[in-house]
């Protein structure tokens, strides 16, 4: 009997204990873990949610670019980081997409991570190089078809997103291009700009300056509907891919075991972003669209990681492409 009001003391203790240090996160900045490089597509997106949360959080939110096997190398650090809520991570589509690409993970992207919230969608576009002999989609798809085995597709490496986007555009051809891989989009993007690369898939918010500054030439978007940002580029869906649809989702994660008060806090701190007009002016201006409130949850971003899984096994397994 002793032993049991010890032991609710302590825990009452405890509890208190942590909910003091809850109510003071952060004391210190916190760091964002993007997995690619900098000045990429998800880069861009987290510095601009980063610059946004410091104001609401009180402290700095730095970003950490951690690159590696498609994004795998930030997700197993985050993963094995301590849980004081310091550390979160920023994703996109390759966290539902690595379990099927790689046959071994050091981490599981279902249990190793606390939900905090989703953030933005972002369409792709497909790009080519400035003098790419094609100079609209009619004359892309003759060209590639009748010059595969000369052309090579820029990607994120294994399990991007850009990687998935060409592979289906590749695979919508009936043709196998020369993949070179890239630490991120970023880099890739500059490979393109130099002649480096002929094609590749691309998310607005690093390719809309490119398109309209006519830096690149531009085949068209990956969203069944036109974009705001970019009106007059036609979708590959209306021209003649059917049912072709890729688009980024951007996921912000914590290390399992991260105090519910403190995931709590950082969604809000998530939310509050998403709705600073700064943060949607960006976002309009590179095409992405802030996710509705209802998919802003924990628990939201954990059902639509569970169904993107799902989604992208078998395609992925059909594909044969896999990674150790």
């Amino acid at each position: 009997m002793q032993f049991k009001r010890t032991m609710i003391t302590f825990l009452g203790l405890a509890t208190a204990a942590l909910a003091q240090a809850q109510g003071t996160w952060p004391t210190k900045p916190v760091t964002l873990v993007v997995p690619f490089a900098a000045g990429g597509p998800t880069d861009v997106v987290a510095r601009t949610l980063a610059a946004s949360m410091s104001q609401s959080l009180g402290q700095t939110v730095v970003v950490e670019n951690k690159l590696g096997a498609g994004g795998n190398v930030a997700a197993n650090h985050v993963a094995k980081s301590p849980a004081d809520g310091y550390t979160f991570f920023i994703h996109h589509n390759g966290m539902a997409t690595s379990t099927a690409l790689y046959r071994k993970l050091q981490y599981d992207a279902m249990k190793d991570f606390e939900y905090v919230s989703q953030a933005v969608e972002v369409p792709m576009t497909l790009l080519a190089r400035k003098d790419f002999p094609a100079n609209n989609f009619n004359e892309l798809v003759t060209y590639v078809k009748a010059n595969k085995e000369k052309i090579n597709l820029a990607t994120a490496g294994l399990g991007a997103v850009s990687q998935l986007c060409g592979m289906m555009f590749q695979r919508a051809l009936g043709v196998q291009l020369t993949e070179v891989p890239f630490q991120g989009t970023g880099p890739a993007m500059n490979a393109l700009l130099g002649g480096q690369v002929d094609v590749m898939c691309d998310q607005t918010t690093q390719t809309v300056p490119q398109i309209k500054a006519g830096n690149v030439k531009l085949y068209g978007v990956t969203t069944k509907s036109r974009v705001k940002v970019l009106p007059q580029a036609p979708t590959l869906h209306e021209q003649g891919l059917k049912d072709f649809e890729v688009v980024v989702w951007h996921g912000v994660y914590a290390p399992k075991g991260t105090p519910k008060a403190i995931v709590d806090r950082m969604n809000v701190a998530v939310r509050a972003a998403l709705k600073d007009p700064a943060v949607v002016k960006r976002m309009d201006d590179l095409g992405a669209e802030i996710v509705e409130d209802r998919t802003n949850t924990p628990e939201a971003l954990q059902a639509h990681l569970k169904a993107e899984i799902d989604k992208w096994g078998p395609v992925i397994r059909a594909g044969g492409k896999f990674a150790d």
